[in-house]
C-alpha cells in the first residue's frame, strides 16, 4: 500500500480520535501500536460499536476497545493464505520485532455479496423541506437530484442492495410530482403510496399503515442516506428484542475556542483549548416492530422521536445502534447536497 501510516494508531489515542482515523482510511480498521511501534492489536468500527454499547466512553483510551489478538502474517504468502481463507479486509505483515512492515489487502476488486434481508421499508416523504428553499418551492425534497438520481431513489436503491424491495411511501407536499416521477421510472419499483390529508409530522403518518405489517420494518426519513451494514443492524435489533432501534451516528466537532469551566466565585476549574466534542446524532432511520403503529393515534401530528420516548416511558425496549460518521450522508441543508454528491460520485 502507498501509505500504511493511515492504518496505524498509537495506543494512547482516544476512542473518538481512533474513529476519525478509521473513517478517513475507508477500510473500517486501525492497527494499534505502542510507543516502540510494536503491534498491540487491531480495532474495527464494529469493535468500537460493541465497546460503546457496553457502556464505554468516547474519551476512553482506544486500547480498551482493541482486539489484542489480531491475525498476523510473517510474509506475503502467509498473508495471502489468511486473506483468502477467511476473507479478512486487511492482513498485517510483521517482522520479528512485531513491527508492521506491510499490509496485504488482496486485489482490491472483490465485491462481497450482501445478505438478502427481505424487510419492508416505510419512507416518510411528506415534509415541505423548508431548509432547502428555494429548491423545494419547485420540487418536493425527495425529488431533489443528487448526481444521477433524486435522493429518494438513492435511498430505495441502497435498500434494494439487501433485497428489500417492498416500499411504502407517505406523501403530502407536491405528492403528485412524486407519483408522476415513479410512474414514468423505467425501474418499476414496488411502491405503495399513502396520502396525508394534513401534515402529520415525522411519525404521525404511520397511522395510515395500521394493520399492514406483521413483522419488523425499516422506517426512514427522506433526507438521509446510510451506507452502513444493514444486516448487522437487524441482527442487533432482533437479538436484543428491541421494539425500536434508532440508528445514530457519532459526530465529532472541534470547538474553535478555548472552553472554560468555572466553579464558585468564578474560580477557573479547567481550561480546554479547542476541545473535540463527541455526541450521538439521530439519523432519522429506525428499525421498528409493527406494534408501534398501534400506538400512533389517527390524524395526530407527532414526531417519531416523540413516539420513541412514549414507548420508552411504557417500559418498552428502545435502543441505539451507532454507526460511523463516514457512513451517513444528510441532505437536510443546502451545503450538504454538494458533499453528498461528491461522496457518491467523486469530484
Amino acid at each position: 500500500m502507498d501509505d500504511i501510516l493511515k492504518f496505524i494508531g498509537k495506543d494512547t489515542l482516544s476512542v473518538s480520535e481512533a474513529m476519525q482515523i478509521i473513517d478517513n482510511n475507508a477500510y473500517g480498521i486501525l492497527f494499534i501500536v505502542d510507543e516502540e511501534e510494536k503491534l498491540r492489536g487491531c480495532v474495527t468500527d464494529g469493535d468500537i460499536r460493541r465497546f460503546l454499547l457496553s457502556g464505554g466512553k468516547m474519551d476512553a483510551t482506544i486500547i480498551d476497545a482493541t482486539n489484542s489478538i489480531p491475525k498476523i502474517a510473517k510474509n506475503k504468502k502467509e498473508a495471502e493464505h489468511l486473506y483468502h481463507k477467511r476473507n479478512y479486509v486487511i492482513v498485517p505483515i510483521v517482522n520479528n520485532d512485531n513491527h508492521i512492515v506491510a499490509l496485504y489487502t488482496g486485489d482490491g476488486n472483490e465485491i462481497k455479496e450482501r445478505k438478502a434481508l427481505n424487510i419492508p421499508v416505510i419512507i416518510n416523504a411528506g415534509g415541505r423541506g423548508t431548509r432547502l428553499d428555494p429548491f423545494t418551492k419547485v420540487l418536493p425534497k425527495p425529488l431533489i437530484p443528487v448526481g444521477d438520481f433524486p435522493i429518494i431513489e438513492h435511498i430505495i436503491r441502497e435498500y434494494q442492495s439487501y433485497n428489500c424491495n417492498e416500499f411504502h411511501i407517505i406523501v403530502n407536499y407536491k405528492k403528485e410530482l412524486m407519483k408522476a416521477y415513479f410512474a414514468d421510472n423505467d425501474n418499476h419499483y414496488n411502491i405503495t403510496w399513502y396520502d396525508e390529508e394534513k401534515p402529520l409530522g415525522t411519525g404521525g403518518g404511520l397511522s395510515l399503515l395500521r394493520g399492514k405489517f406483521t413483522d419488523t420494518f425499516f422506517f426512514v426519513n427522506c433526507d438521509a442516506l446510510l451506507t452502513a451494514n444493514y444486516e448487522s443492524m437487524i441482527k442487533f435489533h432482533k437479538e436484543n428484542g428491541n421494539i425500536i432501534t434508532m440508528i445514530c451516528v457519532y459526530k465529532n466537532m472541534n470547538i474553535p475556542y478555548g472552553v472554560v469551566e468555572i466553579g464558585v466565585n468564578g474560580i477557573i476549574k479547567e481550561i480546554k483549548e479547542k476541545p473535540l466534542m463527541s455526541f450521538l446524532t439521530n439519523t432519522g432511520i429506525y428499525i421498528v416492530e409493527p406494534e408501534v403503529i398501534d400506538d400512533v393515534d389517527d390524524g395526530v401530528f407527532i414526531g417519531f422521536p416523540d413516539i420513541v420516548e412514549l414507548e420508552r416511558q411504557k417500559g418498552k425496549k428502545v435502543a441505539v445502534f451507532p454507526v460511523s460518521e463516514n457512513d451517513w450522508m444528510d441532505m437536510g441543508q443546502l451545503p450538504e447536497l454538494e458533499k453528498m454528491r461528491i461522496k457518491l460520485y467523486g469530484e
